[in-house]
């Protein structure tokens, strides 16, 4: 098994070794087309391997080729996108569903492709912010699905699961996500999952331009104790 994933030890955060896994059988060789061996169960646990975890309602999976049309779709909705720069096109959202997946190789983790019913409804999971700023080098956790899932609990449901894997898989410290200011659903779910936010750590998103009403973004944190003690369950499924 190998030694944890250590953010101080690391310049570069996606030069750590591959996460450790919870089970003993061997992965399969991927595909771009792979997915779970079958569809999430009712109250079924969560298996770890080759990047699956399965949650009460959910899957989140690698990415796949049948996913590009509802990303991009998501991705073109103004309602979705309210809280970045713009929406995307078609070229950019498969530039970025490449992008997701090739996060997987380069870093042991990334962020999945969430299945609802066999459906694909967005993406949950960590990431390395790829901007320099007070806070970094650290993981994020985060989320973006299409506007027919809200309202569910569905983001709270994966963040979770992807913080789980994060502090017991992964073994980090800490986790952090990020939003705009104004950004209340976003901030509302961070919240749910046992996130707080840290006044002092707000900063400008170095991404966006001066005077964007975007720019100023809110810094939420969790560590992996609070975690294990009031939301997690790290152990439990051991």
């Amino acid at each position: 098994m190998g030694r944890p994933f250590v953010l101080e030890e690391r310049t570069h955060l996606c030069d750590a070794p591959p996460p450790r896994r919870v089970h003993t059988a061997a992965p399969r060789p991927r595909r771009l087309a792979d997915g779970p061996s079958g569809p999430s169960r009712q109250g079924a646990p969560r298996r770890y391997g080759e990047q699956v975890i399965e949650t009460e309602r959910l899957v989140l999976r690698r990415w796949r080729e049948t996913d590009r049309e509802p990303f991009a779709a998501l991705n073109a909705d103004p309602e979705v996108m309210e809280y970045f720069p713009s929406t995307l096109t078609k070229e950019q959202s498969d530039a970025l569903a490449d992008r997701l997946e090739a996060e997987f190789d380069e870093c042991g983790f990334g962020l999945w492709a969430v299945e609802l019913s066999g459906e694909f409804i967005g993406f949950t999971g960590l990431s390395v912010p790829r901007f320099t700023a007070h806070f970094t080098p650290c993981v994020e956790v985060g989320w973006r699905l299409a506007r027919s899932a809200w309202g569910h609990g569905y983001a709270s449901e994966a963040a979770r699961a992807a913080l789980d894997h994060g502090f017991g898989t992964i073994g980090l410290k800490e986790i952090v996500s990020f939003t705009a200011v104004v950004n209340t659903r976003s901030r509302r779910v961070m919240e749910r999952i046992g996130m707080r936010h840290d006044p002092g750590g707000d900063f400008d998103h170095p991404a966006l331009a001066e005077g964007s009403p975007l720019r100023r973004h809110v810094l939420y944190r969790i560590g992996a104790e609070v975690f294990r003690s009031g939301n997690g369950t790290v152990s439990a499924r051991r």
